[in-house]
């Protein structure tokens, strides 16, 4: 049998953002994610970095934890062992680790990819870090709830004022009547 021929990928900005997980307070990318969007197997790829380590500090990529392995199995981020699942537990690359893959990863496709991965990477700090309408919108919200809390503070104590005033027992007699004290 012949090796099998991997057809180009062309990585999608929905597809990028989905495959961005969020470890260990870092936005990454899982190995696996990474490789079928360059178009290269999970085992080729991390036989690229583990023959150029030093280019990849414990900040660009870094393996995952057992405990953080499960817990990416538990969401089902990651398929489950046993049913042809994973061996081996995930590398996670931040944005820098995504950036020097493309030095190491010397395909056409791989440039291209790397270019629309950096940029969502770029994009998602943008929304992130930029204060823009949804802040304007958040605070808008906050105004309108503020005073709608202070509404009903008002409404509150009035109902409480009026519920404090007892009533008025005497009984007021209806119809016609005749005094007493004319007799």
């Amino acid at each position: 049998m012949g090796k099998k021929k991997r057809t180009e990928v062309i990585a999608v900005p929905d597809d990028i953002e989905g495959s961005i997980h969020v470890i260990r307070g870092q936005r990454v990318m899982l190995d696996a994610d990474l490789a079928r969007m360059y178009g290269v197997t999970t085992a080729a790829l991390n036989q690229a970095v583990r023959r150029n380590r030093e280019r990849f500090p414990e900040d660009f990529a870094y393996q995952l934890t057992l405990q953080e392995f499960t817990a990416l199995i538990s969401q089902n981020v990651i398929s489950k062992d046993g049913r042809g699942g994973r061996q081996t537990r995930p590398w996670a690359f931040t944005e820098h680790g995504v950036a020097m893959l493309s030095s190491v990863l010397k395909s056409p496709v791989a440039a291209r990819v790397n270019i629309e991965i950096i940029r969502t990477f770029v994009r998602l700090r943008r929304l992130m870090a930029t204060p823009g309408e949804l802040v304007e919108q958040l605070t808008k919200l906050a105004e309108t709830v503020q005073l709608h809390d202070n509404h009903i503070k008002a409404i509150t104590q009035v109902l409480t004022q009026l519920m404090d005033v007892p009533p008025d027992r005497t009984k007021r007699r209806i119809g016609f009547h005749e005094s007493r004290h004319g007799q």
